[in-house]
């Protein structure tokens, strides 16, 4: 496709056309001519917003997209509506891939009953390969909302599913030719099918059910950078099990075979909390299927202490993401 804004005739058929409306709240939405978007919240509402780019996904980008943002919004206590897109595409790229970029998108938001409310697509000499920014709303009852910066020492820390499920999902399918030469088929098979998980909301509605104090969705930097800024948002110090945090096989072999750090590997999918009562959060999530771990204390002062058997070590701040080191 040709440098500039997609052409409207491209705009209708393969982006406008695969999205539909499914939200009444949304006043003004997605069209040819709108640049701007609109929503009714109720009196006792607050609007929440988001945004984030995927930048190191191609396979998956449109799914990844929505994904992270409908996380973003959940981990705030929110409850998604929609999303506006910026989409900016390579010349090489071509309709069909667009086109296949927006039903991904769709099916995404329909899994999550959001809408696309609007946004922007264009062909652009500055990108190499497709990139998607996403600014996500949701809303929330009036103090209702939940921070990264709510543990409070004394508390418990608890992470829901597995860490590195996200990055071991791209991993999986974007490198599965070269995976594949060291690992059986239904190995990598079945860390591609990680993506399943991606999605933070179940956990997200179950522990604000249950007065969960703060949340954090584990993304860019792990687990290690997610630990980092809640303890920084929060003013606190933290004991921390590694050998309590929850890993899946599958993301340790290909970790070690990439020879990266499962720790600091992107991981959507995981949230991190703390409350309270974190063995009742625990609890309703494994009712609900849910697997989720307390992997150790929000403390006072600031010390953030790794513990692993006999072994200690500090917390560092976050280093960038390791899936950049493969991709």
């Amino acid at each position: 496709m040709k440098i500039g804004k997609v052409p409207e005739t491209v705009l209708q058929r393969s982006v406008l056309n695969q999205i539909h409306n499914r939200r009444n709240e949304i006043l003004m939405g997605a069209s040819v001519g709108e640049d701007c978007a609109a929503i009714a919240l109720e009196p006792d509402e607050v609007l929440v917003m988001s945004t984030d780019p995927i930048t190191g996904a191609v396979q998956d980008i449109g799914t990844l997209a929505v994904q992270i943002t409908v996380n973003d919004l959940a981990s705030a206590g929110a409850e998604p509506v929609g999303i506006m897109l910026t989409v900016l595409l390579p010349e090489r790229v071509s309709e069909k891939k667009l086109m296949h970029m927006m039903q991904q998108v769709e099916t995404a938001c329909k899994k999550a009953n959001v809408q696309v409310m609007g946004g922007h697509t264009e062909i652009t000499k500055v990108v190499s390969q497709p990139v998607i920014s996403v600014a996500g709303v949701g809303k929330a009852k009036k103090g209702k909302l939940v921070s990264t910066a709510g543990a409070r020492p004394g508390m418990d820390i608890l992470i829901s599913k597995w860490i590195g499920i996200e990055g071991t999902a791209i991993l999986a399918k974007e490198k599965e030719t070269e995976l594949l030469g060291y690992f059986a088929k239904p190995f990598v098979d079945g860390a591609k099918a990680f993506d399943q998980w991606l999605s933070v909301l179940p956990e997200a509605m179950t522990a604000v059910a249950c007065g969960v104090a703060a949340m954090h969705d584990v993304t860019e930097g792990g687990i290690f950078g997610a630990l980092w800024e809640m303890a920084q948002a929060s003013g606190v110090g933290l004991e921390i099990d590694l050998k309590k945090i929850p890993v899946k096989q599958e993301t340790i072999e290909i970790c070690e075979f990439f020879e990266i750090n499962p720790y600091e590997l992107i991981s959507s999918g995981s949230m991190l909390m703390a409350a309270h009562d974190g063995s009742t959060i625990v609890r309703e999530l494994e009712k609900k299927g849910i697997h989720a771990a307390m992997v150790g204390k929000a403390t006072a002062g600031n010390d953030r202490i790794l513990y692993s058997g006999g072994e200690r070590r500090y917390l560092e701040p976050p280093k960038a993401d390791e899936l950049y080191k493969v991709l």
